[in-house]
């Protein structure tokens, strides 16, 4: 993945990101990443035009119920505890990132996806389709609602499950910015436990990844907060996937 902003002055203008912050492509305990990484060193090279310019995406093409996961499906209300999402996406010096496409995508509150492939034996919400999407504003922020999803087991190991979590996918301003993260929820005694989790190789970059609860923001008798703050480059930036695909 490249970052989402140009280098001053560099040639082809993205920036690399920075491997030894981010988990290995290739690590045993995480057993599909041994089928999935690459078996070579990866080539550099610049970027052109075609990652550097488009698709240009806007305000405009946001539906009106995109940033609430727990009606955006069939208009009725999704089942399970409600929850909004906020934070602030930065660069690596503290300022806003404007105008960053924010897609996102979970399971239910049984841990379930609306997916053909997804084995595992909790019901389907009728209600609930599990993606959504919405742009930071002019400082940054972001928000969406949704339900808080359920842990889920899943065939890595014997008894293997996953932290209840929100796959994020952030678009900058051309095709080639586009990072894949994911986000837990603080508490949860699943996230020391997952195999995945355990190939990020800085402690401090899974409580990076993790939200705190926004006592502040929260919604009384109707929805808890909380917030997750994304930071792209640099010492504290958040550790983004390898693969898009991964769980």
């Amino acid at each position: 993945m490249r970052e989402m902003t140009k280098t001053p002055g560099a040639k082809g203008g993205l920036i690399q990101r920075a491997r030894g912050v981010h988990p290995p492509a290739h690590d045993p305990a995480y057993r599909t990443t041994v089928t999935r990484s690459p078996r070579l060193a990866p080539l550099s090279f610049p970027s052109g035009p075609a990652e550097e310019t488009g698709p240009v995406f806007g305000h405009d093409l946001l539906g009106e119920r995109d940033a609430d996961l727990i009606t955006n499906f069939t208009g009725e209300e999704a089942i399970g505890p409600r929850i909004v999402v906020t934070g602030t996406v930065r660069d690596e010096t503290g300022r806003p990132v404007p105008g960053a496409l924010l897609e996102v995508w979970q399971a239910n509150a049984g841990g379930r996806y609306r997916h053909a492939r997804d084995g595992y034996l909790a019901p389907l919400d009728p209600n609930f389709g599990g993606c959504g999407r919405c742009m930071t504003g002019e400082d940054g922020t972001y928000a969406f609602r949704t339900i808080q999803p359920g842990p889920y087991p899943w065939p890595n190991g014997m008894n293997d499950w996953r932290p209840a979590h929100i796959h994020f996918s952030l678009f900058g301003h051309s095709f080639g910015q586009r990072l894949i993260t994911q986000m837990y929820f603080e508490g949860d005694p699943h996230i020391p436990l997952c195999p995945i989790v355990g190939t990020i190789p800085d402690p401090d970059a899974v409580d990076r990844l993790t939200a705190r609860l926004d006592w502040q923001a929260t919604i009384p008798m109707d929805t808890r907060a909380y917030r997750f703050d994304i930071v792209l480059r640099g010492r504290r930036q958040t550790p983004f996937e390898n693969r898009p695909e991964a769980l």
